[in-house]
């Protein structure tokens, strides 16, 4: 049987709970008005993947590391897998549509199924859902934090083009 550790953290997007299973990084939650945080914002009892997870992102967020080593686990179904390998596979600052993710994972007419699985995706920014855009290039929503703009808020840290 699994031991869950959390922490609560400060960030540029808010407050994050990071939770572990002492292996791997299972949930990242983004605080925000529609998505309060599971264990209330205790500061919780971090293990060594917590630290890992803590410290790469106090960098992500300082401008200094632009991809991620922390070990995740990712449960979910075969197409959520292939579309969050997908959004892992995506570089610093890179954004994708929803059709060409769906394409990248051999589902090319899955483009609206893809925006439930990124949606599903467990350790936001770790595995970057923020990256993925309208066909246009236009932002879409983002589904925890204070949505949309938290979304901008981790698109701009990156310089990403996109339009509103």
């Amino acid at each position: 049987m699994s031991t869950y550790s959390f922490a609560t953290i400060d960030s540029l997007v808010g407050r994050l709970e990071l939770v572990s299973d002492g292996e791997a990084l299972v949930r990242l939650s983004i605080e925000g008005p529609d998505y309060p945080l599971q264990h209330g914002g205790r500061p919780g009892q971090p293990d060594a993947v917590i630290h890992q997870a803590t410290q790469e992102l106090a960098e992500y967020f300082a401008g200094s590391r632009r991809g991620f080593d922390v070990p995740v686990k990712l449960v979910g179904t075969a197409f959520q897998q292939a579309i969050w390998h997908e959004l892992a596979a995506l570089n610093f600052g890179e954004t994708a549509g929803y059709g060409e993710l769906a394409t990248r994972a051999g589902k090319p007419q899955a483009g609206r199924a893809v925006g439930g699985a990124v949606g599903a995706n467990p350790v936001g920014i770790i595995i970057p859902c923020h990256r993925v855009l309208a066909a246009n290039r236009k932002l879409t929503g983002y589904s925890t934090g204070r949505g949309t703009e938290t979304k901008v808020q981790l698109l701009e840290l990156e310089g990403a083009t996109f339009s509103r």
